[in-house]
């Protein structure tokens, strides 16, 4: 290996790994903001929430990837150019080319990454951190009881502590309104004081009452309107409260497999066959009931009546009746029509979800080389290096391929244009590369 070439890796790969950390840690900024309602007073373990993240990233790893490369090739080649180390390279009779050669091994190497990675790892992520989430956002909130406030947290109870000691278990002036019974009123029950503990597999929540009294109303069989009242004192009383509703429960990943964004492109391959048999059958079924109905000459009885003379023959309150009985069946067959319609219509979007989600792997795969071509004779034309020109330029560059790859996957998806659509963001910034590669390799 060449001088040359060790030290536009040595300059070029730290930028790549930093951008791309950063890159990641920002996405998944992004997503902790986007669901923090839903992970924030759980009490979920450390473990727990580790797992989510590390899936979750995972799934950022894709488009980490290219917002890495286009940032380390423009503040690689604005160093360069900034220290008059192009300058050097070109007096020596070394192409801007051949400068760039080496960036561009790594940069291809990284696309195929991208793509195994995309093709995969992500659907098994996304599997993954899908679950976990799913499993989060059907937690309950951790158990905390706050003195002066009533607690519903726990099914078939309210509870509500006036005081409560430092230690956590130590409770004064306790009421337990009991919502489990029949009857129109809850049981009651109000204690001076109080301990509250789990049990060690932390199932069960005991709550030990001292110096109270139990109130409840009973009704009578033979008298459903009479009600006894009930008033029990007691110098020790023990409530257990079952929180198994409040364990984080892990489930089965095989109730959410078989989502397009879980796939391989062989799966997708495959399930879009199998999705497009099934529209068709559809629109075969539709066909045929709609010709079933409006074709007159499946009755040959009725290909033998003359419509005119028949309705000629007929009363004014026959014809109404006739006229609103066809109405009737000609708007029940119109509104199978519409229905049908839009079963057709969701399977068509659905199935262009599949192919959105099989273009991705590549486009953002693809991408990386698309932008390498634009940020290194970018960084070559400009001469900047540091963070600020190649931060803002790369944020404008990628903004601008992601903006139009969002508006091309929207008409993608509502079938506007075909499934080409998804690399109508590579079209317009490859030309761009290209043109910047000639201006900057001409300079």
């Amino acid at each position: 290996m060449k001088k040359l070439d060790k030290l536009v890796i040595k300059s070029f790969v730290g930028p790549l790994v930093l951008t791309f950390v950063v890159a990641v840690f920002v996405l998944l900024m992004q997503f902790i903001w986007k669901y923090v309602d839903d992970i924030a007073g759980k009490g979920l373990s450390i473990g727990i929430i580790l797992e989510l993240l590390m899936d979750a990233s995972a799934t950022f790893v894709p488009m980490a990837m290219p917002i890495a490369v286009l940032f380390a090739s423009i503040m690689t080649m604005g160093n360069m150019g900034e220290h008059y180390e192009l300058v050097a390279i070109k007096s020596g009779g070394i192409p801007l080319w051949r400068s760039m050669m080496p960036m561009g091994v790594i940069v291809v190497v990284m696309t195929v990454v991208a793509f195994m990675f995309a093709d995969y790892v992500m659907p098994s992520a996304v599997l993954k951190y899908r679950t976990t989430l799913y499993d989060i956002t059907r937690k309950k909130p951790a158990l905390n009881i706050r003195p002066g406030e009533y607690y519903s947290e726990i099914d078939g109870f309210v509870i509500r502590v006036n005081e409560k000691d430092a230690d956590g278990k130590t409770l004064h002036d306790i009421t337990v309104y009991d919502h489990r019974s029949s009857s129109s009123q809850p049981d009651v029950v109000v204690a001076q004081d109080g301990t509250m503990q789990t049990t060690p597999d932390e199932r069960y929540m005991l709550f030990t009452l001292f110096n109270g009294c139990s109130y409840s109303e009973t009704a009578n069989d033979a008298s459903p309107e009479s009600k006894p009242f009930t008033r029990i004192f007691f110098d020790t009383n023990r409530i257990t409260f079952d929180l198994s509703d409040f364990a984080f429960d892990k489930s089965d990943e095989s109730i959410f497999q078989g989502g397009y964004q879980m796939m391989n492109t062989d799966q997708l391959d495959s399930n879009i066959v199998r999705l497009k048999e099934q529209r068709e059958e559809n629109v075969r079924q539709q066909i045929a009931n709609v010709a079933f109905a409006l074709d007159a000459k499946k009755s040959d009885t009725v290909a033998r009546l003359d419509i005119k003379s028949l309705c000629a023959s007929l009363q004014h309150n026959q014809k109404t009746r006739v006229y609103t009985e066809a109405i009737a069946r000609a708007e029940r067959c119109l509104s199978d029509i519409r229905v049908n319609e839009q079963i057709i219509t969701s399977q068509t979007e659905y199935i262009n979800r599949h192919y959105i989600e099989w273009h991705r792997k590549f486009t953002l795969s693809v991408a990386c080389i698309v932008l390498f071509l634009v940020g290194a004779p970018f960084g070559s034309l400009v001469r900047k290096g540091g963070l600020g020109v190649p931060l803002v330029a790369s944020v404008v560059f990628f903004v601008l391929y992601y903006v139009i790859g969002m508006i091309a996957e929207k008409a993608v998806r509502e079938g506007a244009i075909g499934t080409i659509g998804m690399w109508i963001s590579t079209f317009v910034m490859l030309p761009i590369g290209l043109f910047l590669t000639y201006k900057a390799v001409q300079r």
